[in-house]
């Protein structure tokens, strides 16, 4: 659990809070923008290889995280910088465009509200310090890609495999998890998945995931080490049924509705960072495999 014994400061969680909800006002545009600025270079690509003229498409390089500056869908009125501020000015703009009234959606603030809480979280746990900064800057992807695979069902190459690779460096340099540990992480994380895909396909003739999936359980495995992947699959294939039914029931679709797994896996990630030996150590003594202490 965590440890309040020796928690960081309240300013120090509090510089935290507000930190992160500025990010997370950031977030909330890649989160948009990413796959549309995907979706450009796809179709860029495309016109390219079919040799088709695309001087009538635009300029699809001013669309990028920077570019255009934020603005309301509808109206088009530019966001001033008092309206952009993060939860607040949800909060005084009432949840509408100050110009058009048009309702903002309450997602914004509550990833901000989500950003602020998952860093300050790990702050809390292991303080201002490399490892501290490290898991906050894993929980931060890990919540981006959840959103980006619950809109669009995709995972990024430009956030998964740079995850991967962080988490590899993290563990060959002030990481707990020794390096040959996370290795094989990532290498049985990928195999593991992709060898599932393979074997469904094969009986079904269906992909039952994506490559993303794959790419995302190697890099939580470069996190965690191999020893947490068991647990990770078993826990996302917990809270996939759990959530995933109750978002059918809810929302009255056909059970054969296509459904991300990376959010599933994503929150399997973070409980087994934050509580995975002691779920282990649980298991194991419930089990009979261990002795009690």
């Amino acid at each position: 659990m965590f440890d309040f014994t020796s928690a960081p400061s309240f300013v120090l969680l509090a510089s935290t809070g507000l930190l992160a909800l500025l990010f997370g006002s950031f977030f909330n545009v890649v989160i948009y923008r990413l796959p549309k600025m995907m979706e450009e270079n796809w179709k860029r690509e495309c016109r390219l290889i079919l040799e088709q003229d695309s001087s009538d498409t635009g300029n699809d390089s001013d669309f990028n995280l920077a570019f255009p500056h934020s603005h309301c869908p509808r109206c088009e009125a530019p966001v001033r910088a008092w309206q952009n501020i993060p939860v607040l000015s949800y909060l005084i703009l009432g949840g509408k465009c100050a110009s058009c009234k048009t309702a903002i959606s309450l997602r914004y603030p509550l990833i901000e509200l989500a950003t602020a809480a998952l860093a300050v979280l790990a702050i809390w746990q292991w303080g201002a310090t490399p490892q501290g900064v490290a898991m906050v800057i894993f929980s931060w992807a890990l919540l981006i890609m959840t959103m980006i695979d619950i809109d669009h069902q995709l995972l990024p190459d430009s956030l998964t495999l740079p995850l991967l690779w962080l988490g590899l460096t993290f563990n060959s340099t002030v990481g707990s998890v020794a390096l040959n540990d996370a290795v094989w992480g990532a290498i049985g994380g990928y195999l593991s998945l992709w060898s599932v895909y393979w074997l469904f396909k094969l009986v079904t003739g269906k992909e039952g995931m994506g490559f993303g999936d794959f790419k995302l359980l190697a890099a939580l495995g470069a996190w965690l080490g191999w020893q947490m992947l068991p647990l990770i699959i078993l826990l996302s294939s917990v809270v996939g049924a759990v959530l995933g039914g109750t978002v059918l029931m809810l929302q009255r679709k056909d059970s054969n509705v296509t459904i991300p797994f990376g959010p599933y896996l994503a929150i399997a990630g973070w409980i087994a960072l934050y509580w995975g030996d002691q779920l282990v150590a649980t298991y194991m003594q419930i089990s009979g495999l261990s002795p009690a202490p």
